[in-house]
């Protein structure tokens, strides 16, 4: 049998959890979107979306047209798929063949669909962005809304489903950048509703914003003006964890358990003196007589350089206790301390899971749990 350098397996049961823990502290009425991009964070969006789409999730979302088209695949017609992340003009034809509801905020986006929908007879339904303060995709308040209002208004095929928009520092309690972008959103919505377009959704809250709380007693308090609904685009949170709030304590806290445990199992055993080096670079150089186990995973399956020893310090666990990286983390092996263990060639070893998670990962790499865990690059399994 082929050695398999690592899995990961995923917690149907946590996913699930986490997702009524969300629904709970969005609050009643609100509507909950899935983010499954970047293959669910890490995390097998094939597996992932079936679970969440057993679970009554009715929407899902992606990041491309490509994505859109494997997660309606898997989701069938059980669930929206939101395409986030814009579009190429040239996608129109695909998003309206597959269903897909695309992020637009552009007359040249709803031209676009508007073609493509005629020419496939069947409706477009799309959500508009606003960009109030993050400088990346949206449509501006004021005059430049007011002319995507009216391309909507007139279009035959294309109708706006929902308004949008992304806060960037949803994680700062009492943010005053939060304010400004929430009273932005304000007047847009002013212009949607002048404009005569009645969305049935309104959205701007991620993870953080949930945790925070006062941007979803906010969310609700407008999309009821409106005669619409709230909905949260959550994605960290499904998975189990969220960015720690500055200058507060956050409503999801310990509620939420870790989805994923990456694994690997020990494929080699040495024994080393006192002056030997180990790794590229000789960085490690031992003291005394140790025992190492040789892991065949590295920096290319997803377990980052920046975890060497003398660098980040990682670890990994074996049979529930801490064994630390020993020199480089290479392409692809590692070797960890065992000295004064019973570990053996074939012990399970755990990557990332349960005494090893992906907020310490990131505190070794200088970096968040979001892009530790879009890293990982292993063979998945549901348990």
């Amino acid at each position: 049998m082929a050695l398999v350098k690592s899995w990961v397996e995923i917690s149907g049961t946590r996913l699930v959890e986490n997702l009524r823990v969300i629904q709970a502290v969005a609050g009643e009425g609100v509507e909950t979107l899935a983010v499954v991009k970047a293959n669910g964070y890490g995390h097998g969006a094939a597996i992932v979306a079936q679970v969440l789409v057993d679970a009554g999730i009715r929407w899902l979302g992606v990041s491309d047209v490509e994505e859109g088209v494997r997660v309606r695949g898997m989701a069938g017609d059980r669930a929206r798929v939101l395409v986030m992340c814009g579009m190429d003009l040239g996608d129109a034809p695909e998003m309206v063949a597959h269903g897909l509801r695309p992020v637009v905020w552009t007359v040249e986006h709803v031209e676009a669909l508007e073609s493509a929908g005629k020419a496939a007879g069947r409706r477009v339904e799309v959500h508009l962005e606003i960009d109030t303060g993050m400088a990346r995709q949206g449509v501006a308040v004021g005059a430049e809304l007011e002319r995507v209002l009216e391309r909507l208004a007139v279009a035959e095929w294309v109708r706006c489903e929902g308004v949008m928009s992304h806060l960037s520092s949803a994680e700062v309690v009492g943010s005053a950048v939060t304010e400004a972008q929430r009273s932005r959103f304000a007047l847009a919505l002013e212009q949607v509703t002048a404009a005569g377009i009645r969305p049935e959704l309104v959205h701007l809250g991620n993870t953080s914003a949930v945790d925070e709380g006062s941007t979803m007693e906010w969310m609700r308090e407008r999309a009821a003006r409106m005669g619409a609904r709230a909905m949260v685009r959550t994605g960290l949170a499904i998975y189990g964890d969220h960015l720690p709030l500055e200058g507060g304590v956050g409503l999801l806290g310990s509620r939420l358990k870790p989805v994923m445990t990456w694994k690997t199992r020990v494929i080699g055993l040495r024994s080393i003196e006192a002056g030997d080096t180990v790794g590229y670079g000789a960085t490690f150089t031992a003291k005394a007589g140790m025992r190492l186990a040789l892991l065949p995973v590295g920096y290319a399956d997803g377990f980052r350089r920046e975890a060497s020893s003398g660098v980040g310090d990682g670890w990994v666990m074996i049979a529930g206790k801490k064994a630390v990286v020993v020199g480089r983390v290479s392409m692809n092996l590692m070797t960890v301390d065992v000295t004064g263990s019973g570990v053996e060639v074939g012990d399970e070893v755990v990557l990332l899971g349960e005494g090893v998670t992906a907020d310490d990962h990131a505190a070794w790499c200088g970096t968040i749990a979001y892009e530790i865990l879009c890293g990982v690059r292993a063979r998945f399994e549901l348990c």
